[in-house]
């Protein structure tokens, strides 16, 4: 399936499950109190995206002199991408990584590891910035921001379940209130619809790390350079796994946080070995090899 359409079904799934929990939990105004609640902070969290994100992983702005080959990378694959060159960041940590934020791509920054510029040849780190950019060019901070909106808001309902119940239960009219059904399914919903939730936001993200490595291979037009960086970036991630808040884990190019396979329906990320085959594929039809 296009990973285009795959983000718009997850999302629509997501919308979907919200109107059926809030109805279910707090009616028109439950409703409306978890979506304002969950739209404020993860507004304040979308328009200030590129700066807590190099804040909170250290990145430290690097000037044109201090690595003139990355700016000229950068600025060659923004060129051929369409896209104003992002302002370029480092990571002072040797495990080697990257990522892209900021609102839109006037707001664009991107940061490497100072651990990727000393592993990656020039051509496997121009696929590398090339995905990074594929995000940026996507819009993928934006839809990231959505599915969390949604998400959150999810999950604000349900908290606020759980203290109706406590306080003796709650319906949408006084004919069900305490009606053992409706107090049955309300508890469901408690339980299950943040799981729910969190699995399709996390659908998303592996879908639109599909979309970027396929975007990014088609910018530098070398699906093969990204595949072989994204096999070095797994092996060494797994052995030297990077200290970062969970919540940036889905914006690094590989998962930053553990040498452990995770269970796919929780990653953030898909399986390297899923993401190479389907750059070699694209390679295939490319006649590339």
């Amino acid at each position: 399936m296009n990973n285009t359409l795959k983000t718009f079904i997850l999302l629509a799934a997501l919308t979907v499950l919200f109107l059926i929990v809030g109805d279910l939990l707090g009616g028109r105004y439950g409703v409306t109190v978890a979506l304002f609640m969950a739209l404020f902070m993860n507004l304040f969290a979308y328009w200030f995206s590129d700066k807590l994100a190099l804040a909170m992983s250290g990145a430290k702005p690097v000037a044109e002199h201090e690595d003139p080959e990355l700016h000229a990378l950068v600025a060659d694959l923004a060129r051929r991408a369409g896209l104003p060159k992002p302002r370029v960041y480092m990571i002072p940590t040797e495990t080697p990584n990257a990522f892209a934020t900021g609102r839109n791509p006037a707001h664009a920054a991107v940061a490497v590891t100072a651990g990727i510029r000393r592993l990656l040849t020039r051509d496997e780190l121009e696929g590398v910035l090339a995905h990074e950019l594929a995000h940026i060019k996507n819009r993928d901070i934006l839809i990231s921001s959505i599915a969390a909106v949604i998400a959150g808001a999810i999950s604000y309902l349900a908290y606020m379940g759980q203290w109706a119940l406590f306080f003796g239960g709650f319906s949408r009219d006084d004919d069900d209130r305490g009606h053992p059904l409706a107090l049955l399914a309300a508890l469901v919903a408690i339980i299950l619809a943040p799981l729910a939730a969190s699995l399709i936001q996390l659908a998303i993200s592996r879908s639109r790390e599909y979309q970027a490595d396929a975007t990014g291979a088609r910018i530098c037009r070398c699906p093969l350079s990204l595949a072989r960086a994204l096999e070095k970036l797994e092996a060494w991630n797994r052995r030297m796994p990077m200290q970062v808040n969970p919540a940036q884990a889905q914006m690094f190019i590989v998962n930053p946080l553990s040498g452990e396979t995770l269970m796919k329906l929780f990653s953030t990320h898909p399986p390297i070995e899923d993401r190479i085959a389907k750059l070699q594929e694209l390679a295939r039809r490319m006649h590339l090899y």
